[in-house]
C-alpha cells in the first residue's frame, strides 16, 4: 500500500481543487474555495502551506504568485483511505460494508441496479 500524507478533512477539500484544476494558482484557490466555504483567504493560504510542507503539493512561483500541483494523485489517495475506511469498520471486508447498507435500507433500488450492473460486467470481463 501507497505510503500517502495524512490529509485532513479541510485540507481535503483544498486537494479536491487542485486534483480538479492542476497547475493552479493561489488566487485562483483562494477564489475557488470562497465559493464552497467561509474560509478566509489566510486560511486557504495557511493549508496549502500545511499541504506542502506534508508532501501532499508541490509549489512554484510565477511572477507574484504560487502555482500548486499535487504530489498526490487523487486516484491513490481515495484508494488508499477506502482501504483504511473498511479495515476500520468492516474488517477490510468490503461485503459486510455492502451488506451493512443493504440491511439498513441506504441503497436505493437504482443504486442496486448499478451495483449489480458494474458486477455482471467486471464478471464477464474476467470470463474472457
Amino acid at each position: 500500500m501507497k505510503n500517502l500524507p495524512q490529509i485532513s478533512e479541510a485540507e481535503l477539500e483544498v486537494m479536491k481543487v487542485i486534483w480538479k484544476h492542476p497547475s493552479i494558482n493561489t488566487n485562483e484557490v483562494i477564489e475557488k474555495l470562497s465559493k464552497t466555504s467561509k474560509w478566509s483567504p489566510k486560511t486557504i493560504q495557511t493549508m496549502l502551506l500545511r499541504l506542502i510542507k506534508k508532501g501532499a503539493l508541490n509549489h512554484h512561483k510565477e511572477g507574484r504568485v504560487f502555482v500548486y500541483t499535487p504530489n498526490v494523485a487523487e486516484s491513490d489517495y481515495v484508494e488508499v483511505e477506502s482501504r483504511s475506511f473498511l479495515n476500520r469498520f468492516y474488517n477490510g471486508a468490503l461485503n459486510s460494508m455492502v451488506l451493512n447498507f443493504l440491511e439498513n435500507d441506504k441503497l436505493s433500488d437504482d443504486e442496486i441496479n448499478e451495483l449489480y450492473q458494474i458486477l455482471e460486467e467486471r464478471k464477464n470481463r474476467k470470463q474472457e
